[in-house]
């Protein structure tokens, strides 16, 4: 292997390295570690963004210490992933993934090694990581240690995995998805010979937890580039490998061209139903393995279009739909539509202007109602009945107050059976 190793930082005034803020505040844990004796590196994403003057997400550590020593050097540790060498340290209010150097042995099941081996140098725990992107170190002071030649690929665009590709693929196939992802979201060019091994291998994404599969889904579909992303999905025909997607092939097709970012997985299960409606949305969660925040994002947002394409939009839309989902609901009519002038704006004045926020809200209740008919045994008739009073003073034809609603229920009787 090449060893790459530059000053990639400018000094300030004083001549300390001019770290971003998110370096500085994990820089006292390198400094514990580092004054018992042990080696530490900023390590994976956080330098990757760093050096692409991306913004900064996690900051991860890796170190010659055991988690042992690890747990030993700080008062806040959390054992997450001990066995494999990973440990969380709190400090200053914020976590940080610190792993020991090491070796992975075989990966039976295609996720985790059956054996990990601690080492003390840093230059064989980087050749064990999945592409090149994600291969370079930084030391505290700005030092970038760079073995495979990722700053290259870097500024080449160019997606390419550490050592031979099928390997790779081979120990944990959920990169194969992760490196559709980092092309979406970076707009980075998969290499020739990790694309090609991609497709020989992809059907290793059936052994995989969908859990996992759906997380990197989720992300894929949030990139700037998912254009791109999209077109190497269809050319390695990984689609092929998808719970639902692979009986349904044609879905893919039908994605809009161009295709926009989606933020959430929500956005996406609620996309593909309408795309292709024989296939529920209880059905799609169930088979993605989805939360039930997500089943509830997807089927709030399915129904707002679908009344949004037959009404336009009206104060019922808007008073159904929670706000947290308004500019997802945007996003997806802009998928749908490109000439779609519904803007946020538009929403958030919308729902201002209701008469009510909530069921709760009403004048009147299900005492009230029990009140007026108290010969009626109560069921599923007073449920339905407070329902069409709400939605008759959300949509204006009833104002919110109790003998205005005692009348026009009078006007408008329940269905009992």
């Amino acid at each position: 292997m090449n060893l790459y190793i530059i000053n990639y930082l400018t000094l300030s005034k004083s001549g300390d390295p001019m770290l971003p803020q998110s370096f500085k505040k994990a820089k006292p844990i390198i400094d514990q570690i580092e004054k018992h004796g042990y080696k530490a590196y900023f390590v994976g994403g956080c330098v990757r963004d760093y050096l692409l003057k991306h913004d900064i997400g996690d900051i991860d550590i890796a170190t010659s210490a055991s988690p042992e020593d690890i747990i030993r050097l700080f008062s806040k540790v959390i054992p997450v992933g001990i066995e494999h060498g990973t440990v969380i340290v709190r400090h200053d209010h914020e976590s940080y993934e610190v792993t020991t150097f090491r070796v992975d042995g075989t990966y039976s099941d295609h996720r985790h090694p059956d054996s990990v081996k601690f080492i003390d140098q840093i230059d064989y725990d980087l050749q064990r990581r999945d592409f090149t992107i994600n291969a370079i170190a930084m030391d505290k002071n700005g030092q970038i240690l760079d073995l495979f030649d990722g700053q290259k690929d870097i500024s080449q665009k160019i997606i390419r995995t550490v050592g031979e590709a099928a390997d790779r693929f081979n120990e944990d196939p959920l990169r194969i998805i992760r490196a559709l992802r980092f092309s979406a979201r970076l707009g980075f060019i998969i290499h020739i010979d990790t694309l090609q091994a991609m497709k020989k291998v992809k059907y290793r994404i059936n052994n995989l937890a969908i859990e996992r599969v759906q997380k990197e889904f989720s992300k894929f579909f949030s990139g700037y580039y998912i254009n791109q992303g999209l077109v190497y999905l269809e050319e390695t025909g990984i689609y092929t490998e998808l719970p639902i997607i692979k009986d349904n092939p044609h879905l893919i097709h039908m994605l809009p061209k161009p295709m926009l970012s989606l933020y959430s997985f929500g956005e996406v299960i609620a996309l593909l139903h309408y795309l292709e409606d024989s296939v529920s949305i209880p059905v799609w969660t169930k088979k993605w393995k989805c939360s039930n925040k997500i089943k509830e994002e997807a089927l709030q947002l399915n129904t707002s279009i679908l009344d949004y394409t037959r009404h336009g939009l009206t104060p019922w839309l808007v008073y159904k739909l929670s706000n947290k989902y308004f500019e997802g609901f945007i996003r997806l009519l802009h998928c749908l539509n490109s000439t779609t002038v519904l803007t946020l704006n538009e929403l958030t004045e919308t729902e201002e202007k209701l008469p009510i926020q909530s069921k709760n809200d009403l004048d009147f209740n299900g005492h009230d109602l029990y009140r007026m008919f108290p010969e009626v045994k109560k069921g599923p008739w007073m449920q339905d009945t407070l329902s069409k009073v709400e939605k008759a003073v959300v949509t204006g034809k009833l104002n919110n107050y109790n003998n205005e609603i005692k009348e026009w229920i009078r006007w408008n009787p329940p269905e009992i059976n």
